[in-house]
């Protein structure tokens, strides 16, 4: 408290139509609250308000994800230092009752003292499209999911000839043939049904069709925002974009790589007493983290021999699959942090398109360099980034004149 600069510090308790602000001073009485509209003349007369009573140090804010991401957005612009405010504890609230008003003092006052605050999400960049985009496309899977079960559960009961025209094929098989029914007098059970399998098939294949756009452009984005988060093994664009949207536009804020595991739900907790020292699972963070983490294990199991030698030497010492694949979350979540924060570049994409330039091989390249033709491949995918023998295949790709 004796180090924080003398003047202003706001909290704002966030909600759709209207925000409450709080002003308090360096000793964190409460010098004023009021309430401002949720649109950009009520950010501006916020910002105005707060800077009114003396120089504005910082404001914490809840909902920065949320209804707050406009005004963070405006008074980052301006220059204001904004921190998320995780709402009060149940015992406070249990203390001081719960209103918006005793919110946002509460926000105010952690601003000031910077306890149970965090450096909100950066929303203006790259990431922040791959997020908007991930919401359409997990709708979009999720109602072709959906229609796909539809239009299976109405064969299972649709007269006997329809069902076993139908039965037999696969999902895109049945939904190109329903798509060309032409039913007739719907009074007929069959035909009523020809006319609803029609109508789930072509609403199947225009969401198809927006999914394939979808995947592309994520495919694109996360490409371009984290490269050596995509060449590392077992990440490819669904995994990369939970990833890169769990960290934000800024994966700068978050302190180390233990932080990032507990956001991720990767960090073992602390359950000891007395004579008893252990650690339970962590049950928060973002799950769907947690889940992108739990899918590159299991990639890595199956296709990596260092992953499974480590599994089996964890085994031969005691452990469960299941606390073996928590162990390796943890690893990866190390590893991916190191991907965010301090990426390496990935290989060059063109690797493959230039030793085709030259005309050799796979296998004349890789007997160059006195390896496997496999390990060249590995490194033209960028699936071996740190691969010792990178250097010398760029050199060898650089001096080599093209074949005759």
């Amino acid at each position: 408290m004796a180090d924080e600069p003398s003047g202003v510090y706001g909290g704002v308790d966030t909600h759709k139509d209207v925000h409450v602000a709080a002003a308090v001073d360096q000793a964190g009485r409460v010098l004023a609250v009021a309430s401002f509209a949720a649109d950009p003349a009520g950010y501006r007369g916020l910002q105005g308000w707060l800077e009114s009573f003396g120089p504005l140090v910082r404001v914490g804010v809840e909902g920065t994800g949320s209804y707050g991401a406009g005004l963070c957005r405006r008074l980052s612009a301006v220059g204001v230092e904004v921190v998320e405010v995780v709402r009060p504890d149940r015992q406070m609230r249990r203390r001081r009752g719960k209103s918006d008003t005793v919110d946002a003092e509460a926000a105010a006052r952690a601003a000031l003292s910077d306890e149970r605050t965090s450096a909100p999400k950066g929303g203006d960049g790259t990431v922040e499209s791959i997020r908007q985009i991930r919401v359409a496309l997990c709708s979009t899977r999720d109602h072709l999911t959906r229609i796909s079960n539809q239009v299976r559960d109405l064969i299972l009961t649709a007269p006997e000839q329809l069902r076993s025209e139908l039965e037999p094929l696969t999902t895109a098989q049945r939904v190109h043939r329903c798509a060309k029914f032409r039913p007739g007098d719907v009074a007929d059970p069959a035909q009523a049904a020809k006319l609803a399998l029609r109508t789930l098939a072509r609403q199947y294949e225009s969401l198809d069709a927006d999914l394939d756009e979808l995947r592309e452009h994520l495919d694109k984005l996360t490409a371009a925002a984290g490269p050596a988060l995509r060449a590392a093994k077992g990440i490819g664009p669904d995994v990369a974009s939970i990833l890169l949207v769990a960290a934000g536009d800024n994966p700068d804020r978050l302190t180390n790589e233990a932080a990032f595991a507990a956001l991720c739900g990767a960090s073992p907790v602390e359950a000891s007493s007395g004579r008893t020292v252990r650690h339970r699972l962590n049950q928060g963070g973002n799950r769907q983290a947690n889940h992108a983490l739990w899918r590159i294990a299991m990639v890595r199991l199956a296709t990596c021999e260092r992953t499974r030698a480590y599994a089996a030497r964890r085994q031969s010492e005691g452990k469960t699959r299941r606390e073996i694949i928590r162990c390796l979350k943890r690893y990866i979540a190390r590893e991916v942090f190191a991907l965010l924060t301090k990426p390496q570049p990935a290989p060059a994409a063109d690797l493959r398109a230039r030793r085709h330039a030259t005309g050799h091989s796979l296998a004349h390249a890789a007997d160059q360099l006195g390896t496997w033709p496999a390990t060249i491949s590995a490194i033209e995918r960028g699936h071996a980034p740190h691969h010792r023998l990178l250097p010398a295949y760029r050199d060898w790709l650089d001096n080599h004149q093209p074949a005759a």
